[in-house]
């Protein structure tokens, strides 16, 4: 009889080989659509909708989905910002002036880039 720990390490193995094997045939697909498609089309920008739930009280995240649609947006991709919950408060000039993450810009600079791209922020 098989000891718990063989038909585990079995059992890992297998599922190894199995994402193995799907990871070869995902790059084989993305390979043949690509030698599909014509060399001067450009494959349709993605839609990414990024979710703001944090506040002034961790000014670090509320400033991530800025930032991060910022950069998506000069990518080529096509993006939302949804504001919820503490995010709302972000939207207040006195507070969105008074914001500065660790390590990143103000945030007034983060949501005046957003503005410019026009990226449209939900409340």
């Amino acid at each position: 009889m098989s000891s718990r720990r063989d038909v585990l390490e079995s059992g890992v193995h297998q599922c190894l080989g199995a994402a193995g094997l799907a990871m070869l045939a995902a790059r084989a697909g993305t390979a043949a659509a690509a030698e599909r498609r014509e060399p001067s089309e450009k494959p349709a920008p993605q839609k990414f909708l990024l979710v703001g739930l944090c506040g002034s009280e961790n000014p670090t995240r509320a400033n991530f989905p800025f930032v991060w649609a910022a950069a998506l947006h000069e990518a080529g991709q096509e993006v939302r910002i949804e504001l919820a919950g503490d995010g709302t408060v972000m939207m207040r000039a006195p507070v969105a002036n008074s914001v500065t993450a660790v390590g990143w810009p103000p945030f007034h600079e983060a949501l005046a880039r957003v503005i410019e791209l026009r990226i449209p922020i939900d409340v």
